[in-house]
């Protein structure tokens, strides 16, 4: 069946001013356009726009979206398997994270005070969510669900100690990269290996089994990515970059 860019809009929810966007750049172009100047769209092209809409509910960016669906070795059941698993994950953060706002709804309306452990797994909800909402496309899209799905149930199982650790290292790690870079000291200084050291403490107290190599890697995308680079610089800039350069000189 072929649809017009009129059709394939009421069909799939996506304006014509996208759908024309799209053919723009080369993320969905139909599969004829007539003299007339009007674009037609076949079953491939319906399949392709709905994978691009998947892969869009997931917070993948169009040029990502692009450079996979043009592989030549895209697996679109693959793919729809890889989708089905990261919107049931989301589904089951979601849940939890429905479950614990009615408890602390429920807990207000009775004047009751939430236990330390209900506000204890409240927090680390919060924590993956957060996570979530902010870098899950990217580093699912990076790493693999698997991995993601692994490290996010990895917090969820921290004890409140291990938790209140995380927390306290995290803390640590940002005052005293602080510090440093206001003294102006070196990334190779004895505080930069102390810092690098912590950093690395608090990449594996989930658990996690420690690889130098993803150690340096996420230590790049603070200077990379613009998020990361914004929180740690928050307070004074140079933070990531210090970071940065810290654990590419001491972790080997």
């Amino acid at each position: 069946m072929e649809y017009s860019i009129q059709q394939l809009s009421r069909l799939s929810g996506v304006t014509t001013r996208t759908l024309r966007w799209y053919d723009q750049i080369g993320l969905l172009k139909p599969s004829r356009v007539a003299e007339s100047g009007y674009r037609y769209y076949g079953g491939a092209e319906v399949d392709r726009l709905q994978d691009i809409l998947y892969y869009r509910a997931l917070g993948v960016e169009l040029a990502r979206i692009k450079e996979c669906l043009d592989d030549p070795s895209f697996d679109r059941l693959a793919a729809l398997k890889r989708h089905l698993a990261a919107l049931e994950a989301e589904r089951e953060r979601l849940e939890q994270l429905i479950r614990s706002v009615k408890d602390t709804i429920g807990a207000e309306e009775r004047n009751e005070i939430m236990s330390d452990e209900q506000k204890f797994e409240a927090f680390k909800q919060r924590t993956v969510a957060h996570n979530e909402e902010v870098y899950g496309a990217e580093i699912r899209s990076k790493y693999g669900d698997q991995e993601v799905d692994e490290a996010n149930a990895a917090v969820m199982n921290l004890t409140q100690a291990q938790y209140r650790e995380w927390t306290d290292l995290g803390r640590e790690i940002q005052e005293r990269l602080e510090a440093a870079v206001r003294a102006g000291l070196s990334p190779e200084s004895e505080e930069g290996k102390e810092i690098t050291a912590l950093h690395r403490r608090w990449l594996t107290i989930t658990g996690n089994q420690y690889d130098p190599a993803k150690h340096r890697g996420i230590a790049e995308l603070y200077v990379m990515d613009q998020r990361f680079t914004a929180y740690y610089d928050k307070q004074v800039p140079g933070c990531a970059r210090f970071l940065r350069d810290a654990v590419i000189h001491w972790v080997k």
